[in-house]
């Protein structure tokens, strides 16, 4: 086999430790995920002059960011962790980093679950500061993608989230088994692909509301197709039809995604401006 299938065999997930605290590459990835987010959120902005100053998009960002993490940890506890009861009654363990006196992050976060967190954050920042939503969500929509290439390069560096068993040259051998790398196909479908389509399509932009409508939508359809490739997460298994709950929740998103398509489209007249 060649170094790239036993690259977990020769890759230390820790990036390097301070004063006696592991750093792990996942959370470099992370916040690497987040500042990209933010620079192309302030680029868009101010190239194509969307009326959003740095002041309150750095403002926003924290709003966000308390969403998303809230959102993607509780996401996982109560979508796909079988230790629901354990958290519940022990909610002080939901965000503690440490494991038998040992820092090891907060392991365990939902996408579905930060979309939530996230929609929460944004319409309670933008009625506080009175800023249209779905304006400012078109922003989202473009500057989300490439910071999750960096979510998912993340995945792929902390050994976790792998592809189903493959006999493909390109397969990751974990555990004595060739997996796909289902965490890069999602980063180059859920990131690169989205982002390519949307940073042509937004000059056609017809309403506000449009961009998000249509990342949701195409997001839905590429985790849908990444699902394919990714072992179900093995406390839940596969449901009807075969699908896993990636595969389900990315439905619920489509249907997300066609209801805010028109509903943004028939409110047009009243979202004209930020």
């Amino acid at each position: 086999m060649s170094w790239w299938n036993q690259i977990y065999n020769n890759f230390d997930p820790v990036a390097f430790s301070l004063f006696g605290l592991s750093v792990h590459w996942y959370g470099i990835m992370y916040i690497l995920a987040l500042l990209t987010a933010l620079f192309m959120a302030k680029w868009f902005a101010k190239k194509d002059k969307l009326g959003f100053s740095e002041k309150l998009l750095d403002n926003y960002f924290i709003w966000v960011e308390i969403g998303v993490i809230l959102g993607a940890r509780l996401g996982f506890i109560f979508i796909y962790s079988d230790e629901q009861m354990h958290y519940i009654t022990h909610p002080w363990e939901i965000f503690n980093p440490f494991h038998n006196g040992e820092f090891v992050g907060i392991r365990g976060m939902s996408y579905h679950g930060a979309v939530v967190g996230f929609i929460i954050a944004t319409f309670w920042f933008c009625k506080k500061h009175k800023t249209n939503s779905f304006a400012l969500l078109d922003l989202v929509a473009l500057s989300v993608p490439l910071g999750y290439v960096f979510g998912r390069i993340g995945n792929f560096l902390n050994q976790e989230l792998a592809g189903v068993p493959t006999s493909m040259p390109w397969g990751i051998e974990v555990a004595g088994i060739l997996r796909h790398p289902s965490q890069l196909y999602e980063a180059f479908l859920e990131g690169v692909v989205i982002f390519v389509v949307l940073f042509f399509y937004r000059k056609y932009k017809k309403f506000n509301g449009e961009l998000i409508a249509i990342y949701t939508i195409l997001y839905a359809l590429m985790r849908f197709v990444s699902e394919i490739y990714r072992e179900p997460d093995f406390q839940l298994g596969t449901y009807m039809f075969g699908l896993s709950m990636g595969q389900i929740l990315s439905f619920l998103m489509l249907f997300l995604g066609i209801f805010t398509y028109f509903y943004a489209w028939k409110n047009r007249d009243k979202n004209l401006s930020n």
